[in-house]
């Protein structure tokens, strides 16, 4: 399924990708890698602090940005969606079809255009403290990436900015915020940037799997590709995937179940990043790096100087700050700098407690019993080290911020909506059948997954200094 065209006119934009190969790159594009917001994602990691657990995963959001936008590409190709090479790499958007073509390579390309130092890492430091999110004037949006990437994409109609160069070459800022975001009209472009499979996952299951050396994230790629259907419901065009692939997708699903389970959520694979969303929390309070409206104005008057809010600004900042007064005043903070410094392993609290559960949505009291035993443990810990230890004696707990699902149900989707029509809703899968009739994979009764639908996955993670281990230990709490 891989695009093996070449054209001698476009020879000069083109990269190579280590999974991919070459990667065929239009004017507008080669532009837009080119901006200080693009190449600053070179300097950002893709799995934030986890290189430090498993130490190949040092690759960045820029690889895995053209690689989104690569499969987005095959996706349209694969569904007979794109235009020829020549009309699309020409740079000039004659036809409807190619600037939709060249706006879905966009908006893929720019996906994580706004993402934060180490990626998630400092990104949930700064939705937490809400600076721009709890103003009276504000909309309420939290501070995250998604919003800031939609601020650059709008917001930077100077030379060499995002929207400049977007309007230069003909491509509407706004539609490219709106299909970044998931909230376009045209239903099909949202399920290719957002859904359950969709051309992020796709990517970064297998970059991720590769710059590690695990393979939970892989699945036959080229597979689910060849098996994508463009079908036509009502007025409105929505993606599908065949039948004939239902093992393929329940490999990618179980995949990324694994990976979340075993990498991302994992207490060895989560640590230091708990550790930096801590710092990061502490630095913000402290006004001791930039905060969210900084990063806006900057965006709109200053991008060079938005360059340098990467990694190694965030690593700065901790060296920097590692023996200032304030710091050197709390333990704590100073203990956990000192770690993701030098790669000092806080201890992951092992406890019945706080393993791994599938829960069932449905099963409420259930659910909240299990939270309730979550938190009084934490807080008996908490309150015994308050007594009887010191400041050296810290604890981090780092539990799942929502609810994650392998498999989103019709119910869980629609929620309280009425009269939808459930095959219009972007993120849940759709099964073209062999007589034509398009079904949700949640409904697909010759499939396992559908078992699954009606639980998700809770993993909570505690971590402590030795110091409170030790105590935690002495005192029964581990048991």
């Amino acid at each position: 399924m891989e695009d093996s065209s070449f054209t001698n006119k476009n020879k000069k934009h083109i990269l190579y990708d280590v999974l991919y190969g070459f990667v065929h790159l239009t004017p507008l594009e080669w532009d837009l890698i080119h901006t200080p917001f693009f190449q600053r994602l070179k300097w950002i990691k893709q799995l934030g602090f986890s290189f430090y657990t498993f130490h190949g995963a040092e690759h960045s959001r820029y690889g895995h940005s053209i690689g989104v936008m690569h499969n987005a590409h095959c996706i349209l190709k694969s569904i007979d969606r794109a235009v020829s090479d020549d009309e699309l790499f020409s740079g000039d958007l004659k036809t409807k079809e190619a600037k939709l073509h060249q706006s879905l390579r966009v908006a893929a390309l720019l996906h994580d255009i706004g993402t934060f130092p180490f990626s998630h890492t400092t990104e949930n430091s700064y939705i937490r403290y809400g600076e721009t999110t709890n103003q009276k004037n504000g909309k309420g949006h939290p501070d995250d990436h998604e919003h800031l990437g939609s601020f650059i994409i709008k917001r930077t109609n100077y030379p060499g900015g995002i929207t400049s160069l977007l309007l230069k070459y003909g491509v509407d800022p706004l539609q490219i915020s709106n299909l970044v975001k998931g909230i376009d009209e045209n239903i099909m472009a949202n399920q290719i940037l957002h859904s359950e499979i969709d051309c992020d996952r796709m990517d970064y299951l297998l970059r991720d799997a590769h710059y590690t050396g695990l393979n939970y994230g892989t699945y036959d790629r080229d597979y689910l590709l060849y098996h994508f259907k463009a079908v036509k419901v009502g007025e409105q065009e929505i993606l599908t995937v065949n039948e004939k692939a239902l093992y393929c997708i329940q490999d990618f699903l179980l995949s990324r179940f694994a990976w979340y389970s075993q990498v991302v959520r994992s207490g060895r694979g989560a640590k230091y990043d708990a550790l930096g969303e801590e710092v990061c929390f502490y630095f913000l309070k402290n006004k001791l790096m930039y905060s969210y409206s900084d990063l806006l104005e900057m965006i709109e008057k200053d991008p060079v100087l938005f360059f340098s809010f990467n990694d190694s600004y965030f690593m700065g900042l901790l060296q920097r700050h590692y023996n200032s007064d304030l710091v050197q005043k709390n333990h704590r903070i100073r203990a956990m700098i000192e770690s993701l410094l030098f790669e000092i392993s806080p201890v992951v609290i092992k406890n019945n407690i706080f393993e791994q559960k599938i829960l069932m949505h449905s099963d409420t009291s259930y659910n909240e019993k299990i939270l309730k035993q979550v938190s009084d443990k934490l807080k008996s810990m908490r309150d015994f080290l308050l007594k009887n230890g010191d400041e050296q004696d810290w604890i981090i707990e780092d539990l799942p911020k929502k609810n994650i699902y392998l498999l989103k149900s019709a119910k869980s989707v629609i929620k309280d909506k009425k009269q939808v029509n459930v095959l219009f809703e972007r993120d849940p899968t759709k099964i073209l059948m062999e007589d034509g009739n398009v079904k949700l994979l949640s409904d697909m009764e010759n499939s396992m997954l559908m078992k699954l639908q009606h639980h998700f996955n809770f993993i909570p993670n505690v971590f402590c200094s030795p110091s409170a281990y030790i105590r935690l230990k002495e005192a029964g709490f581990l048991n």
